[in-house]
Protein backbone atom coordinates (compact mmCIF):
# COMPACT_ATOMS: atom_id res chain seq x y z
CA UNK A 1 0.00 0.00 0.00
CA UNK A 2 1.56 3.17 -1.10
CA UNK A 3 2.40 5.56 2.15
CA UNK A 4 -0.51 8.27 2.54
CA UNK A 5 0.64 12.12 2.20
CA UNK A 6 -0.82 15.64 2.46
CA UNK A 7 -1.04 17.63 -1.33
CA UNK A 8 -1.51 20.94 -1.24
CA UNK A 9 -3.21 22.93 -4.25
CA UNK A 10 -1.37 25.88 -6.14
CA UNK A 11 -4.29 28.13 -4.56
CA UNK A 12 -2.86 26.24 -0.79
CA UNK A 13 0.48 26.77 -1.41
CA UNK A 14 -0.30 30.47 -2.30
CA UNK A 15 -2.05 31.32 0.87
CA UNK A 16 0.52 29.68 2.93
CA UNK A 17 3.12 32.02 1.00
CA UNK A 18 0.93 35.05 2.23
CA UNK A 19 0.48 34.14 5.29
CA UNK A 20 4.25 33.68 6.46
CA UNK A 21 4.66 36.88 5.16
CA UNK A 22 2.36 38.70 6.88
CA UNK A 23 4.15 37.61 10.56
CA UNK A 24 7.35 38.38 8.42
CA UNK A 25 6.14 41.62 7.91
CA UNK A 26 4.54 42.30 11.65
CA UNK A 27 7.81 41.31 12.76
CA UNK A 28 10.57 43.20 11.05
CA UNK A 29 8.45 46.59 9.78
CA UNK A 30 8.78 48.65 12.98
CA UNK A 31 12.71 48.25 13.15
CA UNK A 32 13.09 48.55 9.12
CA UNK A 33 11.14 52.17 9.53
CA UNK A 34 13.02 52.98 12.39
CA UNK A 35 16.43 52.60 10.15
CA UNK A 36 14.50 54.14 7.14
CA UNK A 37 13.97 57.13 9.54
CA UNK A 38 17.47 57.25 10.66
CA UNK A 39 18.65 57.25 7.65
CA UNK A 40 17.12 60.28 6.48
CA UNK A 41 17.34 62.39 9.41
CA UNK A 42 21.34 61.60 9.04
CA UNK A 43 21.60 62.38 5.50
CA UNK A 44 19.71 65.15 4.21
CA UNK A 45 19.07 64.87 0.56
CA UNK A 46 22.18 66.49 -2.02
CA UNK A 47 21.26 69.64 -3.14
CA UNK A 48 18.49 70.53 -0.65
CA UNK A 49 17.32 73.60 1.40
CA UNK A 50 20.50 74.48 3.29
CA UNK A 51 20.01 74.51 7.39
CA UNK A 52 17.70 77.06 9.02
CA UNK A 53 20.02 80.03 10.64
CA UNK A 54 19.87 79.42 13.98
CA UNK A 55 19.78 75.56 13.60
CA UNK A 56 23.52 74.73 13.60
CA UNK A 57 24.36 71.58 15.29
CA UNK A 58 24.24 70.78 19.00
CA UNK A 59 27.29 71.96 20.43
CA UNK A 60 28.25 74.66 17.56
CA UNK A 61 28.22 78.14 16.69
CA UNK A 62 28.43 79.97 13.39
CA UNK A 63 31.26 82.95 13.46
CA UNK A 64 28.98 85.26 11.34
CA UNK A 65 26.50 85.19 13.60
CA UNK A 66 28.91 85.90 16.69
CA UNK A 67 30.00 88.71 14.98
CA UNK A 68 26.87 90.09 13.65
CA UNK A 69 26.28 89.97 17.60
CA UNK A 70 29.08 91.31 18.35
CA UNK A 71 28.39 94.30 16.14
CA UNK A 72 25.46 94.90 17.73
CA UNK A 73 26.02 94.20 21.59
CA UNK A 74 29.11 97.06 21.56
CA UNK A 75 26.25 99.56 19.56
CA UNK A 76 23.97 98.54 22.33
CA UNK A 77 26.76 99.15 24.85
CA UNK A 78 27.65 102.03 23.57
CA UNK A 79 24.40 103.60 23.73
CA UNK A 80 23.84 103.27 27.20
CA UNK A 81 27.67 105.20 27.76
CA UNK A 82 26.33 107.97 25.58
CA UNK A 83 23.39 108.34 27.88
CA UNK A 84 24.99 108.32 30.74
CA UNK A 85 27.83 110.59 29.70
CA UNK A 86 25.55 113.18 28.30
CA UNK A 87 23.04 113.14 31.34
CA UNK A 88 26.15 113.38 33.53
CA UNK A 89 24.85 111.20 35.90
CA UNK A 90 27.95 108.88 36.27
CA UNK A 91 28.13 107.85 39.58
CA UNK A 92 32.09 107.58 39.84
CA UNK A 93 33.62 105.22 42.48
CA UNK A 94 36.99 104.26 42.59
CA UNK A 95 36.93 100.24 42.49
CA UNK A 96 40.42 99.77 43.34
CA UNK A 97 43.59 100.38 42.52
CA UNK A 98 46.17 99.63 39.20
CA UNK A 99 49.34 97.46 40.00
CA UNK A 100 50.97 100.98 39.66
CA UNK A 101 48.95 102.75 42.04
CA UNK A 102 46.60 104.97 40.40
CA UNK A 103 43.02 104.52 41.10
CA UNK A 104 40.60 102.74 38.85
CA UNK A 105 37.17 104.01 38.28
CA UNK A 106 33.65 102.74 37.52
CA UNK A 107 30.52 104.15 36.47
CA UNK A 108 27.27 103.84 35.39
CA UNK A 109 28.07 103.46 32.24
CA UNK A 110 30.68 100.54 32.72
CA UNK A 111 27.81 98.71 34.41
CA UNK A 112 24.92 99.80 32.20
CA UNK A 113 26.68 98.64 29.18
CA UNK A 114 27.73 95.94 30.73
CA UNK A 115 24.91 94.33 31.64
CA UNK A 116 23.46 94.54 28.19
CA UNK A 117 26.23 93.73 26.69
CA UNK A 118 26.68 90.79 28.24
CA UNK A 119 22.71 89.42 28.19
CA UNK A 120 22.95 90.09 24.67
CA UNK A 121 25.53 87.90 23.84
CA UNK A 122 24.52 85.01 26.60
CA UNK A 123 20.99 85.24 25.30
CA UNK A 124 22.54 84.61 21.74
CA UNK A 125 24.96 82.07 22.32
CA UNK A 126 24.17 80.60 25.41
CA UNK A 127 27.04 77.68 25.50
CA UNK A 128 29.95 80.49 24.86
CA UNK A 129 32.00 81.46 27.88
CA UNK A 130 32.03 85.14 27.92
CA UNK A 131 34.48 87.03 30.17
CA UNK A 132 33.69 91.03 30.95
CA UNK A 133 35.62 93.48 32.55
CA UNK A 134 32.31 93.71 34.82
CA UNK A 135 31.32 91.35 37.36
CA UNK A 136 27.76 90.31 36.48
CA UNK A 137 25.44 90.60 38.87
CA UNK A 138 22.21 88.23 38.61
CA UNK A 139 20.01 90.51 40.53
CA UNK A 140 19.75 92.63 37.41
CA UNK A 141 19.58 90.15 34.98
CA UNK A 142 17.52 91.12 31.83
CA UNK A 143 16.33 89.81 29.03
CA UNK A 144 18.04 91.56 25.57
CA UNK A 145 16.59 89.46 22.37
CA UNK A 146 18.54 89.36 19.35
CA UNK A 147 16.05 88.79 16.03
CA UNK A 148 19.23 86.97 14.52
CA UNK A 149 19.54 89.14 11.63
CA UNK A 150 22.54 89.86 9.93
CA UNK A 151 23.82 92.98 8.31
CA UNK A 152 23.83 93.28 4.83
CA UNK A 153 27.82 94.35 4.91
CA UNK A 154 28.92 91.19 7.11
CA UNK A 155 26.70 89.07 4.77
CA UNK A 156 28.48 90.15 1.77
CA UNK A 157 31.96 89.98 3.28
CA UNK A 158 31.54 86.79 5.88
CA UNK A 159 30.85 83.21 4.76
CA UNK A 160 29.04 81.28 7.86
CA UNK A 161 31.69 78.95 9.36
CA UNK A 162 30.95 76.72 12.63
CA UNK A 163 33.21 75.80 15.28
CA UNK A 164 32.55 73.85 18.74
CA UNK A 165 31.40 76.12 21.17
CA UNK A 166 33.59 75.05 23.74
CA UNK A 167 36.45 76.45 21.74
CA UNK A 168 34.77 79.98 22.11
CA UNK A 169 35.20 82.54 24.85
CA UNK A 170 33.68 86.31 24.07
CA UNK A 171 35.66 89.11 25.28
CA UNK A 172 33.83 92.17 26.25
CA UNK A 173 34.85 95.60 27.25
CA UNK A 174 31.97 97.87 27.91
CA UNK A 175 33.54 100.85 28.53
CA UNK A 176 37.32 101.24 27.44
CA UNK A 177 39.12 104.31 28.56
CA UNK A 178 37.03 104.54 31.41
CA UNK A 179 39.57 107.38 33.40
CA UNK A 180 38.77 109.18 30.12
CA UNK A 181 35.26 109.49 30.11
CA UNK A 182 35.28 110.32 33.36
CA UNK A 183 37.03 113.60 32.61
CA UNK A 184 34.71 114.03 29.67
CA UNK A 185 37.44 112.92 27.06
CA UNK A 186 34.70 111.51 25.14
CA UNK A 187 36.81 110.79 21.44
CA UNK A 188 39.19 107.75 23.31
CA UNK A 189 35.71 105.74 24.68
CA UNK A 190 35.04 102.78 23.00
CA UNK A 191 32.99 99.79 23.55
CA UNK A 192 34.57 96.51 22.28
CA UNK A 193 33.71 92.76 21.68
CA UNK A 194 36.19 89.84 21.11
CA UNK A 195 35.70 86.60 20.30
CA UNK A 196 38.83 83.61 20.67
CA UNK A 197 38.58 80.35 18.77
CA UNK A 198 40.93 78.25 21.01
CA UNK A 199 42.73 81.11 22.67
CA UNK A 200 43.54 82.64 19.04
CA UNK A 201 41.55 86.31 18.72
CA UNK A 202 39.34 86.05 15.50
CA UNK A 203 36.80 88.57 15.32
CA UNK A 204 37.09 91.84 16.77
CA UNK A 205 34.78 94.53 16.94
CA UNK A 206 36.09 98.62 18.35
CA UNK A 207 32.94 100.50 18.78
CA UNK A 208 33.07 104.75 19.45
CA UNK A 209 29.55 105.76 20.98
CA UNK A 210 29.79 109.07 20.72
CA UNK A 211 30.61 109.14 17.05
CA UNK A 212 29.01 106.08 15.90
CA UNK A 213 31.98 104.70 14.09
CA UNK A 214 31.70 100.79 13.89
CA UNK A 215 35.07 99.15 12.98
CA UNK A 216 34.90 95.26 12.51
CA UNK A 217 36.94 92.03 11.37
CA UNK A 218 37.16 88.56 11.19
CA UNK A 219 40.50 86.57 10.41
CA UNK A 220 40.08 84.97 7.19
CA UNK A 221 36.76 86.51 6.72
CA UNK A 222 36.75 90.33 5.93
CA UNK A 223 36.17 93.70 7.85
CA UNK A 224 34.71 97.05 7.41
CA UNK A 225 38.31 98.79 7.90
CA UNK A 226 41.65 98.24 6.51
CA UNK A 227 45.24 99.88 6.93
CA UNK A 228 46.45 103.03 5.33
CA UNK A 229 48.65 103.52 2.84
CA UNK A 230 52.03 103.99 4.24
CA UNK A 231 53.70 103.96 7.45
CA UNK A 232 57.25 105.58 8.56
CA UNK A 233 59.33 102.83 10.00
CA UNK A 234 62.46 104.96 10.37
CA UNK A 235 61.45 107.62 12.61
CA UNK A 236 57.42 106.02 13.46
CA UNK A 237 54.83 107.93 15.49
CA UNK A 238 54.14 105.71 18.61
CA UNK A 239 50.72 105.85 20.66
CA UNK A 240 51.02 104.84 24.43
CA UNK A 241 49.08 105.32 26.87
CA UNK A 242 48.47 108.32 28.90
CA UNK A 243 49.98 107.60 32.12
CA UNK A 244 52.99 105.85 30.56
CA UNK A 245 54.45 108.05 28.10
CA UNK A 246 57.71 109.12 29.97
CA UNK A 247 59.13 105.12 30.09
CA UNK A 248 58.39 104.55 26.23
CA UNK A 249 59.57 108.48 25.07
CA UNK A 250 63.43 107.77 26.14
CA UNK A 251 63.53 104.35 25.22
CA UNK A 252 62.22 105.18 21.53
CA UNK A 253 64.06 108.73 20.72
CA UNK A 254 67.30 106.57 21.73
CA UNK A 255 66.28 103.90 19.11
CA UNK A 256 64.54 106.04 16.67
CA UNK A 257 65.71 109.55 17.03
CA UNK A 258 64.96 112.37 18.79
CA UNK A 259 62.23 113.03 15.85
CA UNK A 260 60.20 110.32 17.12
CA UNK A 261 56.72 111.96 18.20
CA UNK A 262 55.29 110.17 21.02
CA UNK A 263 50.86 110.23 20.65
CA UNK A 264 50.00 109.99 24.79
CA UNK A 265 46.14 108.58 24.46
CA UNK A 266 43.66 107.04 26.55
CA UNK A 267 42.15 103.24 25.73
CA UNK A 268 43.67 100.65 23.72
CA UNK A 269 40.60 100.54 21.14
CA UNK A 270 41.50 103.79 20.14
CA UNK A 271 45.24 103.49 19.99
CA UNK A 272 44.85 100.38 17.55
CA UNK A 273 42.33 102.34 15.53
CA UNK A 274 45.03 104.98 15.54
CA UNK A 275 46.67 102.37 13.30
CA UNK A 276 44.52 101.94 10.30
CA UNK A 277 42.60 104.37 8.00
CA UNK A 278 40.16 105.50 9.76
CA UNK A 279 37.67 108.68 8.42
CA UNK A 280 37.38 110.22 12.40
CA UNK A 281 38.03 113.92 12.98
CA UNK A 282 39.05 113.36 16.56
CA UNK A 283 40.94 109.77 15.84
CA UNK A 284 44.64 110.66 15.70
CA UNK A 285 47.01 108.60 13.49
CA UNK A 286 49.88 106.54 14.92
CA UNK A 287 52.69 104.11 13.43
CA UNK A 288 53.17 101.64 15.93
CA UNK A 289 51.63 101.39 19.47
CA UNK A 290 53.16 100.19 22.72
CA UNK A 291 52.28 99.56 25.91
CA UNK A 292 55.16 98.61 28.75
CA UNK A 293 53.35 97.60 31.75
CA UNK A 294 50.44 94.36 32.54
CA UNK A 295 47.28 95.28 30.56
CA UNK A 296 44.15 93.00 30.53
CA UNK A 297 42.89 91.30 27.86
CA UNK A 298 39.59 92.16 27.12
CA UNK A 299 41.51 95.67 26.73
CA UNK A 300 43.16 94.86 23.93
CA UNK A 301 41.70 91.54 22.46
CA UNK A 302 39.34 92.48 19.77
CA UNK A 303 42.01 95.28 18.41
CA UNK A 304 44.33 92.31 18.32
CA UNK A 305 41.98 90.24 16.06
CA UNK A 306 41.16 93.63 14.28
CA UNK A 307 44.88 93.55 13.13
CA UNK A 308 45.32 90.00 12.80
CA UNK A 309 42.37 89.95 10.27
CA UNK A 310 44.29 92.75 7.94
CA UNK A 311 48.15 91.04 8.66
CA UNK A 312 49.14 93.17 11.33
CA UNK A 313 50.98 91.58 14.52
CA UNK A 314 50.16 92.51 18.33
CA UNK A 315 52.28 90.27 20.37
CA UNK A 316 53.89 90.90 23.80
CA UNK A 317 57.14 92.87 23.94
CA UNK A 318 59.83 90.04 23.45
CA UNK A 319 57.92 88.72 19.42
CA UNK A 320 54.95 86.02 22.18
CA UNK A 321 51.94 85.59 20.62
CA UNK A 322 49.10 86.51 23.48
CA UNK A 323 46.49 83.94 24.31
CA UNK A 324 43.07 84.84 24.96
CA UNK A 325 42.69 81.89 27.57
CA UNK A 326 43.47 81.34 31.07
CA UNK A 327 44.09 84.17 32.95
CA UNK A 328 42.84 87.67 32.21
CA UNK A 329 45.63 89.79 32.20
CA UNK A 330 48.50 89.84 29.97
CA UNK A 331 51.88 90.36 31.79
CA UNK A 332 54.74 90.74 29.09
CA UNK A 333 53.56 94.25 27.54
CA UNK A 334 52.65 94.55 24.02
CA UNK A 335 53.59 96.00 20.94
CA UNK A 336 51.37 96.48 17.84
CA UNK A 337 52.23 96.90 14.35
CA UNK A 338 50.57 97.05 10.51
CA UNK A 339 52.39 96.83 7.30
CA UNK A 340 55.56 96.95 8.91
CA UNK A 341 58.87 94.49 9.87
CA UNK A 342 57.01 93.57 13.09
CA UNK A 343 60.29 91.61 14.04
CA UNK A 344 62.34 94.43 13.52
CA UNK A 345 60.83 96.68 15.42
CA UNK A 346 60.83 94.23 19.13
CA UNK A 347 64.34 93.89 18.01
CA UNK A 348 65.22 97.57 17.91
CA UNK A 349 63.24 98.02 21.26
CA UNK A 350 64.99 95.13 23.62
CA UNK A 351 64.68 97.32 26.57
CA UNK A 352 61.15 97.90 26.94
CA UNK A 353 59.92 94.67 28.26
CA UNK A 354 62.74 94.83 31.07
CA UNK A 355 59.79 97.66 32.58
CA UNK A 356 56.68 95.93 31.20
CA UNK A 357 56.28 94.02 35.09
CA UNK A 358 57.18 96.93 37.00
Amino acid sequence: MAPMGIRLSPLGMAVFCLLGLGVLYHLYSGFLAGRFAFFMLSEPAAGGPETPRGSAPAGAVDLRELLAVSVLAAVRGGEEVKRVREGNVLNAKAKGKTREGAEEQLTSGDLLSNRRMFYLLKGAFPAVQINSEERVDTADQETVSWDRSIPEDIKQKIQPKEVPAESVTVWIDPLDATQEYTEDLRQYVTTMVCVAVNGKPVIGVIHKPFSAYTAWAMVDGGSNVKARSSYNEKTPRIIVSRSHAGKVEQVARQTFGNKTVIIPAGGAGYKVLALLDVAEKNQEEADVYIHVTYIKKWDICAGNAVLRALGGHMTTLTGEEISYTGSDGNEGGLIASINMNHKALIEKLPDLEKTSHK
